[in-house]
């Protein structure tokens, strides 16, 4: 990170109450398009079509207290779960990735067996991303039962680009599989149209009420009138909200890097988060920050920076 944002940042930790422990990424994407095959995401001509590795990541994060990522994939390639799983494996700092499954794939029960033997594999993602559709997929045939199958290995549903029909999904979701952790990305920048917005805080309050539910504190910047606000005042009651819901314990950082990119750099991201969290008890931001992302994931140190325990009373 340049000079200049090192120093700002320097600056907000001495005159907010700045969290100084530990921070987990739960969100960030790796890519590299100078692969022979391409990538599908993002396309030619993005400001973000770049290689974005772990050692790029780092670079950036590891002077702003992050110590730790989850990858998440930015791919509908089958075939990128290896190559995501390849490029986590190979950087400590990556304490595992959420990969690319369809769960009424004839597939999948042989694909999950085989990641579900890589402590790396966190779990999939589905939602509204790859022209898929929750609320439809959930009717097809075996589509239930590949997510019983995902309870039962132990690992996570991540959501994709929040609507009200995906929130409302992840509740069926919820009542068929109540064993299985799901959490629910981007939330702070969910798109709900006005004339739906009672129905879906009335859903988002009762999927939140499930003890396996959790929601990402990510894409908290947004563009409005052609700039992106950092001042927190702006996001304050919809976050005040949404925290309302999930409380302490079951919220979790992640800053989409290098999506995130398209709008305000990683310590800006980074900055706009503490920002919010510093009203928040010291214990509040360490769970938001890093513990409640092992609740979430179940993920495993890999480096000695990468405590098991942390304050007095919350053990994992």
């Amino acid at each position: 990170m340049a000079a200049p944002a090192l120093q700002a940042f320097a600056q907000a930790r001495e005159t907010l109450a700045v969290y100084q422990g530990p921070r987990l990424d739960a969100h960030i994407h790796l890519f590299d398009p100078h692969r022979p095959e391409g990538i599908p995401w993002p396309e030619p001509g993005d400001t973000i079509y770049r290689r974005t590795l772990p050692d790029e990541y780092f670079a950036q994060a590891a002077p702003l207290g992050v110590v730790g990522a989850i990858a998440v994939e930015a791919s509908p390639w089958r075939k990128d779960n290896d190559w995501l799983l390849e490029a986590v494996r190979h950087h400590t700092g990556m304490v595992g990735f959420v990969g690319n499954l369809v769960p009424n794939d004839q597939r999948f029960a042989a694909d999950l067996d085989r990641l579900a033997a890589e402590p790396l594999f966190l779990g999939m993602r589905y939602g509204n991303l790859w022209d898929r559709d929750l609320t439809e997929d959930l009717r097809k045939p075996g589509f239930i039962e590949g997510l019983r199958l995902l309870a039962q290995s132990g690992r996570a549903l991540d959501s994709a680009n929040p609507t009200p029909p995906l929130i409302a999904a992840l509740l069926k979701v919820s009542d068929a599989v109540p064993d299985l952790r799901i959490v629910a990305d981007h939330l702070p920048n969910a798109q709900v149209p006005p004339a739906e917005e009672r129905a879906y805080w009335r859903d988002l309050e009762t999927f939140a009420a499930r003890p396996t539910a959790f929601m990402k504190l990510s894409e908290v910047p947004q563009r409005t009138q052609g700039t992106v606000g950092l001042d927190v005042a702006y996001y304050q009651e919809h976050l005040d909200r949404l925290w309302s819901l999930f409380s302490e314990d079951r919220i979790l950082f992640g800053s989409d890097w290098p999506n995130s990119d398209h709008l305000v750099s990683l310590d800006k991201t980074i900055g706009l988060t503490q920002a919010y969290l510093a009203a928040k008890t010291s214990v509040a931001q360490e769970k938001v920050f890093y513990l409640n992302s092992r609740q979430a994931y179940r993920w495993k140190s890999r480096q000695a920076q990468q405590p098991w325990v942390m304050h007095k009373g919350y053990r994992m």
